[in-house]
């Protein structure tokens, strides 16, 4: 098994209807290898600023997180902040301060060299040729992006998209990538048509749909009372699901659908809590016992 992923380890302030929280541990990377966690042994690649906790990398590393590719350089973590209004779908981003990360160069160690599936999470396109150049003949080459990266560096993406097998976006971010086409399904195909095998648009409480030229396959989110926090489920979801595919290392349709519904578990966990907090207590038990939940939800 052997899943690595290239993106942020982070601080986010997170303003909800009903609570703020100030610089609370966060970023894809973060989110995507702990969700990975429970189906692989994840290796992570990233750089922290000096006040970075290292109770959070300790946590990291007791779930069984590779940090040999994370560096500590002088200066301030990437952090993020964010506004949530009444509707958890729909968020505001206040800031965005790279920090360290501006500046973030990937070393990839020898152990992650020659992993199966490579995950570009957040990065700055432009630094995708450099990371796959210090790489073997990965299986998988999966990556996603945010808004900020759309906006800023919008030709850089849109080419390294099509070096992706599978492309993660949530479904303002497709629709952003095709030129503002406000049906979702035509949206997505435009995506396709640059180049990945598979497209995955996250769809939040209204669930996923993942998609490529031969099929689209549907899932829902698990029914919630109370939206917590939805920062990171996106990331969570791209945890579970390449952390299920890494696991079996099966590549089919059939294993595409399953690994959707693993990811959409790990997103719905997600949400039940401020930052990684639920991650604390998260139990494999607890992951059986909500899949088995999505099976009845989903039989007729």
């Amino acid at each position: 098994m052997s899943l690595i992923v290239i993106g942020s380890l982070a601080f986010d302030t997170i303003e909800t209807p009903c609570e703020r929280r100030e610089r609370i541990v966060g970023g894809s990377g973060t989110y995507c290898s702990l969700a990975a966690s429970y189906f692989t042994r994840p290796r992570v690649v990233s750089v922290v600023g000096r006040d970075f906790p290292e109770r959070f990398l300790e946590f990291l590393r007791k779930r069984g997180v590779d940090l040999r590719g994370v560096q500590v350089k002088p200066g301030k973590t990437f952090h993020w902040e964010g506004l949530y209004g009444e509707d958890p779908n729909q968020r505001t981003t206040v800031k965005t301060e790279l920090n360290v990360f501006g500046r973030f160069k990937p070393v990839l160690p020898a152990s992650s060299r020659r992993a199966d599936i490579v995950y570009l999470a957040n990065i700055d396109p432009e630094l995708h040729e450099s990371i796959l150049a210090q790489t073997g003949r990965p299986k998988i080459i999966a990556m996603d992006t945010i808004r900020f990266w759309i906006q800023n560096k919008r030709q850089a993406l849109l080419k390294e998209i099509g070096r992706a097998d599978i492309f993660f976006a949530n479904d303002e971010e497709v629709r952003m990538l095709a030129d503002g086409e406000t049906n979702l399904i035509r949206a997505a195909k435009k995506l396709l048509n640059l180049g990945p095998k598979l497209l995955i648009v996250k769809k939040g409480e209204h669930g996923a749909l993942i998609l490529n030229k031969n099929f689209v396959f549907g899932v829902l989110a698990h029914p919630c009372e109370a939206v917590i926090d939805p920062t990171g489920a996106g990331d969570c979801f791209a945890g579970g699901f390449l952390g299920y595919l890494d696991k079996t290392q099966k590549f089919t349709p059939a294993e595409f659908r399953r690994a959707t519904v693993f990811g959409s578990i790990m997103a719905s966990f997600a949400i039940e809590d401020f930052g990684i907090g639920r991650f604390e207590t998260l139990s494999m038990a607890e992951i059986d016992k909500r899949f088995k939940d999505f099976k009845r939800l989903v039989s007729f």
